[in-house]
């Protein structure tokens, strides 16, 4: 892991792997999405309003993923010390919201065919929804850090500490009884039938190649952005050094 702390060769790797990652998730998610709009069968009990699932599951898995990128690059950057590691928390923090807030609209899309409602205030949805807020918090404190000048220790904390809400989230429909299904997948078994199942996991894996690929392009942006920083209080160090001999002269 350490080989990578050098900007530099981090830059190299992630400059030919970003598109790579986006084009190659791109296509397996819009060839899963589609088969799921198109071919995939209606089921016995919800009819057409499932083929929603093709796009819920993946930004749920993924919702509860960017937070889990933020806890353990929070615990690299607070035990390691990683040069690296705020940056990648801070890069996935964007894309981890914007996966929870589809999650949250398509949960509700799917909720009101299948429960007769738009919302309901169970464990499931409640704990996705304070995700969010967790997520907007991490957005405006590390934004804050960065424009006070504090140590990035604190939305590392911050990640960390978050990071209690995800077994809620993953546990909530066997802990409490609610309107919300049980997992339809667990370790080993499932309870889908293949025509879901396949192109479900090949969302998921697809959408997954497309959160990467952008954790990685907005780490080389924030990493630009430091470097055209550190160039620039560079150059008004030797301006005002200059300065400063000439007054001496």
């Amino acid at each position: 892991m350490h080989a990578f702390a050098n900007p530099k060769r981090f830059l190299s790797l992630a400059r030919w792997l970003t598109p790579l990652l986006l084009v190659s998730g791109l296509l397996l998610a819009g060839a899963a999405l589609l088969y799921g709009l198109l071919w995939a069968p209606a089921e016995r009990l919800q009819g057409d309003s499932v083929r929603i699932l093709f796009l819920h599951v993946p930004t749920a898995w993924l919702a509860m993923g960017g937070w889990s990128a933020i806890a353990i690059s929070s615990l690299v950057e607070l035990v390691w010390r990683h040069p690296l590691a705020s940056l990648a928390a801070r890069a996935s923090a964007v894309p981890g919201a914007v996966f929870t807030a589809i999650c949250l609209a398509t949960g509700s899309l799917w909720g009101r065919p299948a429960w007769g409602t738009w919302w309901v205030w169970d464990g499931r949805l409640t704990s996705m929804l304070v995700l969010l807020f967790l997520y907007f918090g991490y957005i405006a404190l590390a934004q804050a850090v960065d424009r006070e000048g504090a140590s990035s220790r604190i939305p590392a904390i911050f990640g960390l500490v978050g990071a209690i809400n995800i077994p809620i989230i993953h546990y909530s429909v066997i802990w409490w009884n609610s309107l919300h299904q049980p997992p339809s997948i667990t370790a080993g078994k499932s309870a889908m039938s293949p025509e879901f199942l396949i192109p479900l996991l090949v969302a998921t894996f697809g959408f997954s190649l497309i959160f990467g690929g952008v954790v990685l392009a907005r780490m080389r942006a924030l990493l630009a952005e430091i470097q055209a920083e550190a160039r620039l209080r560079r150059k008004a160090l030797g301006d005002s050094a200059s300065r400063g001999r000439g007054v001496t002269a």
